[in-house]
């Protein structure tokens, strides 16, 4: 991971075989981020992507070892426990064109991938909603 700063955002590059989640999450601890908009593209050779099951409070997960083309990652950085915690949504396409979308709880880059993390003053911590078992925005 290779990065440099603009004004109030990160310009980040991720090289093949590394992590989104760990490469970002110390990007956050260095740079003492808290508060974020993330939106990137790119290629992924491994993806676990996932939607959530509101009845049984979990991830419903689907697993791709295959090169996909990122067309679209989103997401943001938050506060939770002091520490910088991250939501992230993915839309990825297959070599046979066929796209698969949702939470993204894994993603390992298969070529490269250009990201842009725009910081915002403040922080948003989040909570734990016992209905739902969401991190939900703790305002």
């Amino acid at each position: 991971m290779d990065y440099r700063k603009f004004d109030d955002t990160y310009v980040v590059r991720l090289d093949r075989g590394e992590s989104v989640h760990p490469c970002l999450l110390s990007l956050c601890e260095k740079e003492k981020i808290l508060l974020g908009s993330i939106s990137a593209i790119g290629a992924v050779d491994h993806a676990v992507i996932g939607v959530y099951d509101l009845a049984s409070g979990s991830y419903i997960r689907r697993e791709y070892n295959e090169f996909m083309e990122i067309s679209n990652l989103t997401g943001n950085v938050t506060e939770k426990d002091g520490r910088p915690y991250l939501h992230l949504h993915v839309t990825a396409c297959g070599q046979d064109l066929s796209v698969h979308a949702g939470h993204a709880i894994e993603l390992r880059i298969g070529a490269t991938c250009e990201l842009f993390l725009r910081t915002l003053p403040g922080t948003v911590e989040r909570r734990t909603d016992p209905e739902t078992g969401l991190n939900l925005f703790g305002f």
